[in-house]
């Protein structure tokens, strides 16, 4: 575990100059370059951030208006027969669209069950093997100017099934063998 911190402490730094130096080497204009990445960073930014508003704000409409209490509700079976727990559903339905907002959700696992928790576990796992599909796509195909996403959609919500399926699986070893 010493060897991960020492390497994340250097690491940065390290890469940082390597590029700086390397730019030098080549006698690249290194502020005039940094200067046009983040003017395009910033026409990025600006590009995406109706869309981030725009979703983050339906996230906030949905929890205070009591829908997505509904919607879980109503979840709940089908999510039982699935083998997930009821206070999974709101969390995955949310991962969908705003990894802030689940983040939220997920802290509010954890005070209630704690993280060591079977459940803890799966939404940990959750979490970080799943995507904020509706957000990621949004932001990508209106950056890119995509307007034929094909098969998208389908491939990240299998991908995203996938993930949810794994942090069962794993949870439920952890705590058969844990």
């Amino acid at each position: 575990m010493r060897c991960i911190n020492y390497l994340s402490e250097y690491l940065v730094p390290v890469v940082l100059f390597y590029i700086v130096g390397f730019a030098v080497l080549q006698k690249r204009p290194v502020f005039d370059d940094f200067i046009e990445g983040a003017l395009a960073g910033l026409k990025t930014v600006a590009g995406i951030l109706p869309t981030l508003v725009g979703l983050m704000a339906a996230v906030g409409v949905l929890r205070t208006s009591g829908f997505l209490d509904f919607l879980s509700g109503v979840l709940a079976g089908p999510a039982a027969f699935l083998h997930i727990p009821a206070q999974v559903v709101p969390l995955l339905l949310v991962r969908l669209v705003s990894s802030s907002a689940a983040t939220g959700l997920l802290l509010d696992i954890f005070k209630t069950y704690g993280p060591d928790s079977r459940l803890g576990m799966m939404v940990s796992v959750l979490e970080s093997c799943t995507e904020t599909v509706f957000y990621t796509m949004s932001v990508y195909y209106l950056t890119v100017r995509i307007s034929k996403t094909r098969w998208t959609l389908a491939g990240a919500l299998i991908a995203t099934f996938a993930g949810l399926v794994a942090s069962i699986l794993c949870s439920a070893m952890v705590t058969v063998h844990g």
